[in-house]
């Protein structure tokens, strides 16, 4: 069996424990993307600095059997802000790799990390994969024609895909979203933070993440099987901010200004039972997976 893998957006948050759980499970894994090529410690035989585009691939130094599409845009707020560019890291990245996988390597697995933005906001929770999306960012939106994409391909040209909409990954390493700018203003003294604090998210660590995402290629064929990746459970931003709190030390609980930004619909929990039945669950519980962060956090202060 040819056990050579390609990540793209290898040197990424995601792209980087992908391709470690790929090595330590005996692949050879190649990356392509943007930014500096991740240390040897992520697995890595070869890395190609470049956007992810046919001519690129084209140059790789052998053909995978096994690819996870990790590259892609990562921010909502930055969707928002430049909607096009978001659009070409996305949807534009993944015509460019289905055109590639398609003439090159059309045998291979493909796994593309979609996000849970897809479904915008939902009446039901816990939200099932066959909910209607209704993505209210430009990251979402690009995210859902993303997996249209590679719905169309698989279908008009057999390829064997996979899709699993990822909800909040977080872990050691990760430098944006809520635990990082938490961690950094508490540090400072600072207590007051967007939202009313009952805004929930389901937390996924990211080594739960890259497990299910190289498992998700086991399952990949023509029907093309579409997955939450998610903890199962939901928690207040207060209630993750208030724990942060209490690890960091500081002297005042958060407090919020009531105010919501753009494109943050107020509630996510997945519905995993489908992850269930391929015998996958998390196994990293978020008290401790905080409690890495903030380990890590402190180290990074230093």
């Amino acid at each position: 069996m040819n056990k050579t893998a390609l990540v793209t957006g290898a040197a990424g948050f995601i792209g980087r424990h992908v391709s470690r759980r790929l090595a330590d499970d005996g692949w050879k894994v190649m990356g392509i993307g943007h930014g500096q090529a991740p240390s040897a410690e992520w697995g890595l035989t070869y890395w190609r600095e470049s956007p992810v585009t046919k001519s690129a691939l084209l140059e790789l130094p052998d053909l995978p059997s096994l690819i996870i599409h990790c590259a892609g845009s990562g921010s909502v707020a930055a969707s928002i802000a430049e909607p096009e560019t978001d659009r070409q890291k996305t949807v534009e990245s993944t015509r460019e790799l289905l055109e590639y996988v398609r003439d090159q390597v059309p045998q291979a697995s493909l796994v593309y990390p979609s996000s849970a933005a897809v479904y915008g906001i939902c009446e039901m929770h816990p939200i099932p994969v066959k909910q209607t999306l209704n993505p209210v960012s430009p990251y979402g939106m690009h995210k859902r024609d993303a997996e249209q994409l590679i719905r169309n391909f698989s279908a008009n040209h057999g390829l064997k895909v996979a899709i699993v909409r990822l909800f909040s990954v977080y872990g050691p390493g990760l430098r944006k979203q809520l635990l990082w700018d938490a961690c950094k203003r508490m540090y400072q003294g600072e207590c007051l933070f967007y939202g009313t604090g009952d805004e929930t998210r389901d937390w996924l660590h990211v080594e739960d993440a890259a497990s299910l995402l190289v498992l998700a290629a086991i399952h990949a064929s023509r029907l093309c099987p579409i997955v939450n990746g998610g903890s199962g459970s939901s928690t207040t931003n207060r209630a993750v901010l208030q724990q942060l709190a209490k690890a960091i030390g500081s002297p005042a609980m958060p407090e919020f200004n009531l105010q919501t930004r753009p494109g943050d619909p107020l509630h996510y929990h997945a519905n995993i039972s489908d992850t269930a039945s391929w015998g996958w669950r998390p196994g990293i519980p978020l008290e401790k997976g905080i409690e890495q962060y903030i380990n890590w956090f402190r180290t990074e202060k230093q």
